[in-house]
């Protein structure tokens, strides 16, 4: 054999050993993985140093798959929006019940998800991300208007119910970047009890009076 010949063309290396595309489908739970990883990483790293790269290496699949299941960066935010947003979309819990205690539901609902250390660790990922970058700010509008206040309001016996369902979510995420983003005092450490008493009438005003 000539020196320096070979049996072939040499092997391609692959670099930090990501796993084959077939294995990546293969895995039942792949999109499962990816959305956990891609939630860790805008948390972690915030909208602009996460890469559809590092959500692949998190998650362990190739960045190719990452894009078959979602597409681009902006909509793999979206997913993971809609994911740490879920329990939110649980409307019936708001709009279900006497017309004259919607206020108070809406903002023991919401407090609540905010004080659970569960949901609140995403949201405030996603909320810190919507507060730098336009293009998450893009995300996240999109998916309240649609996905939330749409279906508040069209459950609303008031006028300009849209127009409404707006200043109800304006005045809670208000509180929300307060109270757990800010941290301002007192609200950062108020009684979450206070702080539904206080919000509630104004809430109720916004989509129960006529």
């Amino acid at each position: 054999m000539t020196p320096g010949a070979t049996d072939g063309p040499a092997p391609r290396r692959r670099g930090r050993g990501r796993p084959s595309r077939t294995a990546d489908i293969a895995g039942p739970d792949a999109r499962t993985r990816i959305l956990q990883a891609a939630r860790t990483e805008f948390a972690e790293r915030g909208y602009d140093r996460t890469s559809i790269r590092g959500v692949a290496k998190a998650a362990g699949v190739d960045p190719a798959l990452v894009h078959h299941y979602f597409g681009t960066k902006d909509e793999v935010f979206a997913a993971a929006v809609e994911v740490s947003f879920e329990p939110a979309l649980v409307v019936s819990e708001i709009l279900d019940g006497p017309s004259d205690a919607m206020g108070e539901r809406l903002a023991r609902f919401f407090i609540g998800v905010w004080e659970n250390p569960v949901t609140r660790a995403p949201l405030l990922a996603i909320l810190r991300s919507a507060l730098t970058h336009e293009a998450a700010a893009a995300v996240l509008r999109g998916f309240v208007l649609s996905r939330l206040l749409e279906r508040v309001a069209a459950e609303l016996e008031v006028p300009d119910p849209t127009f409404r369902a707006e200043l109800a979510a304006s005045h809670m995420l208000g509180v929300a970047i307060l109270r757990y983003v800010v941290q301002a005092e007192p609200l950062a450490s108020v009684d979450p009890e206070r702080i539904i008493a206080m919000v509630a009438p104004t809430l109720q005003r916004y989509l129960g009076d006529a």
